[in-house]
């Protein structure tokens, strides 16, 4: 009796570890919150064997990359700067070629004042005491904002208004609550509902390098189907949509 009851655990077991091994963590730029929210979700709808597998780490994109290399136990990345996976790419953690799905733009976003007409000028005004940015030691688009910053020459007289978000959603939610009067926001941030109330100003795309996104499935995610069905997702017509929604600009469909 007691070797049927141990072959009966033993077959559990073995079901409990084939479950398990179809879950799939993604790391993803905080850029993608409210966008990937949606894809994540549709992507359960249309894959029901897969409907519970996914799980989603959000952070900045050089932080979730130094996480990676110290073998954080992520599938998918979806990354807002494709230097970043490139890296992974080039130190053999990946399991494919770094894929670019979207390119992203940057906003002046204010809940406290009318932005849509803002410029960056505007940002030397006594008005404005505090400017939200992500960190740009390590977020693509608080680099990408220090570099619009530096185009117009106004960096180094702002430079003492900066407060720093952890990343773009941090940065967001600064100037959301009214810890900063003015953000340099992602514009997929600015366009989520309750944030679009406000309106924002899109900050011209020829004053910093290009927020050229990319993601890769790393070595854990090898051979893995449900985080392979979900890279093979990103690319559907109904993902897109949803990514072009939240104001991403889509490569040419294959």
């Amino acid at each position: 009796m007691k070797f049927w009851l141990f072959l009966c655990f033993l077959q559990l077991s073995v079901w409990s570890g084939a479950l398990r091994a179809q879950e799939f963590t993604i790391a993803a730029a905080s850029d993608l919150r409210f966008a990937l929210d949606e894809i994540v979700a549709l992507f359960a709808e249309h894959y029901p064997e897969y409907s519970d597998d996914a799980s989603v780490i959000y952070g900045s994109s050089g932080r979730l990359t130094t996480q990676i290399i110290n073998g954080a136990p992520f599938d998918v990345f979806f990354s807002a700067d494709i230097a970043f996976p490139q890296r992974l790419y080039a130190e053999g953690l990946t399991a494919i070629d770094p894929a670019v799905y979207a390119t992203g733009r940057i906003v002046l976003w204010s809940a406290r004042m009318d932005a849509s007409q803002m410029t960056l000028n505007d940002l030397l005004s006594d008005d404005i005491r505090r400017i939200a940015i992500a960190q740009p030691a390590h977020a693509p688009y608080g680099m990408r904002a220090r570099e619009a910053l530096q185009s117009v020459g106004v960096w180094q007289a702002v430079e003492s208004k900066l407060v720093f978000g952890e990343n773009i959603a941090q940065a967001a939610q600064m100037a959301e609550s009214g810890a900063a009067d003015v953000g340099i926001i992602a514009l997929s941030l600015a366009l989520f509902p309750s944030m679009q109330i406000h309106p924002y100003a899109l900050i011209d795309d020829s004053l910093h390098e290009p927020l050229t996104q990319a993601f890769v499935l790393t070595l854990r995610g090898r051979g893995k189907p449900s985080a392979q069905a979900f890279a093979e997702f990103m690319s559907s017509e109904a993902a897109r949509e949803i990514m072009t929604r939240y104001g991403f600009v889509m490569p040419e469909a294959n």
